[in-house]
C-alpha cells in the first residue's frame, strides 16, 4: 500500500466530475487500499478518489475505527431529515464551515467484489456519504456552507 498525496482546494481537479467504475479491476482494489491508508494517516474520517487526482467514483468512509465502507459508483437514493453541524476537508486542512445535510441518507453502491449494496447512514455517517459523493460531482463543502468556523486556539 502506499500514501497517496491529497490535493488542496483551488485544484482544478476537485472541481470535475468524476467518470464511473467500468470494472473493478486489481488496480481498483490497489487504489481502494491505498485511499484507506492515506485517509488514516490524514487523520481523515472520508476520502474521494478525487481528492488524490483519481477521476473515479469511488469513496472510502470510516467514522468509527475499524469499520470501513467503500463505495464504488455510489448514489444517494434517499434522503430524510436535516442536520446543521461543523465540517471539515482533506483537501482544505484546519479550516471548517456550518453546513446543512441530512440526518439520514441511503447510498447504492458496489463493493471491491462488484456486488451492489444499499448503505444506510445517519449523523455523521449521513454527512461523511453526502460529502464524499459531492467530491465525485466537483461540488465541496463550502459550496453547501452557511458559515466559516475558525479553529480553535491551542
Amino acid at each position: 500500500m502506499a500514501k497517496l498525496r491529497i490535493l488542496k482546494f483551488g485544484d482544478p481537479t476537485l472541481r470535475k466530475i468524476a467518470r464511473p467504475v467500468e470494472e473493478i479491476t486489481p488496480r481498483i482494489r490497489m487504489l481502494l487500499d491505498d485511499m484507506i491508508e492515506t485517509m488514516r494517516d490524514a487523520e481523515g474520517c472520508g476520502l474521494a478518489a478525487p481528492q488524490v487526482g483519481v477521476l473515479r467514483r469511488i469513496v472510502v468512509i470510516e467514522v468509527e475505527p475499524g469499520t470501513v465502507y467503500e463505495l464504488i459508483n455510489p448514489k444517494i437514493i434517499a434522503f430524510s431529515g436535516e442536520q446543521e453541524e461543523s465540517e471539515g476537508c482533506l483537501s482544505n486542512p484546519g479550516r471548517y464551515g456550518i453546513t446543512k445535510r441530512p440526518m439520514h441518507v441511503t447510498v447504492r453502491a458496489m463493493n471491491r467484489n462488484g456486488e451492489t449494496y444499499d448503505l444506510n447512514g445517519s449523523g455523521l455517517l449521513a454527512r461523511a456519504i453526502c460529502h464524499e459523493c459531492d467530491h465525485l460531482d466537483g461540488k465541496l463543502y463550502t459550496d453547501v456552507q452557511l458559515r466559516e468556523v475558525r479553529p480553535k486556539s491551542r
